[in-house]
């Protein structure tokens, strides 16, 4: 799958994921909103076995092919898991 990564120039360590067919049409407007701009960092070719950096890219791949987005969230050190 040919995808495109864009970073949020808003939220750091915030990264979208779409596909490269479709780029950012199947992204809701509220999501784009929160991201607020955006900058393209690369193009890549994703396969279920190859490495990245914080996900796994099969993952990437099932929610581009169900929702058409993947958004890569940045770590988040010392929080608690169930505080809302």
């Amino acid at each position: 799958m040919r995808c495109v990564v864009y970073k949020s120039l808003r939220r750091e360590g915030c990264y979208l994921y779409v596909s490269a067919a479709d780029e950012l049409e199947p992204v809701p407007a509220t999501l784009l909103q929160a991201l607020g701009t955006l900058e393209k960092v690369m193009e890549l070719e994703l396969e279920a076995g190859r490495p990245l950096a914080r996900a796994d890219a099969a993952e990437v791949m099932r929610r581009i092919g169900e929702q058409g987005y993947f958004l890569q969230m940045p770590p988040c050190s010392g929080c608690d898991p169930l505080s809302s």
